[in-house]
């Protein structure tokens, strides 16, 4: 399947791990979050940091960092959960993702943004839309809803149904 192409101007609210600038569609952020404590689901894969209570609602929070293969971090000040609306399967499934920071929400036209890059076969690109410019910088612009498989998705959703309090929240 083909890399969507971004054909009109959109906003990102772009956040770091580590040095990489990352951008997703700000349409799909619901809010953002200090950092708070996470209670851990037993037998999750590493990405899985736990849930989240969000106004009575049980919500799992994964680590970008993790789910793209970097090394995880030790939280700051700046660290934060971004809570967004991901998409699969015809399903909405919100779930709050770990960013080392918050920098800005930017507008971006077509032509500041080129097609990911070619990697090789073996790399799974899909959940890049393309590669934004600022200044001199590169952000990295994701589709939130090709970064998790449909494994991935079973997992967060189990995560969702057997967390503590999660009878309660519905």
């Amino acid at each position: 399947m083909a890399n969507a192409v971004i054909t009109e101007v959109t906003q990102y609210l772009t956040f770091k791990l580590g040095e990489e600038i990352f951008g997703v569609d700000v349409s799909q952020v619901q809010e953002i979050l200090e950092m708070t404590s996470i209670t851990k689901i037993p037998q999750t894969p590493p990405f899985m940091k736990g849930v989240i209570n969000v106004r009575g609602k049980v919500v799992p929070v994964v680590d970008l960092r993790l789910k793209f293969g970097m090394e995880a971090a030790d939280n700051t000040v700046d660290t934060c959960t971004v809570v967004v609306e991901v998409v699969m399967e015809g399903e909405t499934i919100v779930l709050g993702a770990v960013a080392d920071s918050v920098d800005e929400v930017i507008d971006q036209q077509p032509d500041q943004i080129e097609p990911p890059p070619k990697i090789g076969t073996n790399l799974n690109t899909e959940f890049i839309k393309g590669m934004g410019k600022r200044d001199d910088r590169f952000i990295i612009i994701l589709d939130i809803n090709k970064i998790f498989t449909t494994e991935d998705i079973a997992i967060i959703r189990e995560v969702e149904r057997t967390a503590p309090g999660a009878n309660a929240a519905k």
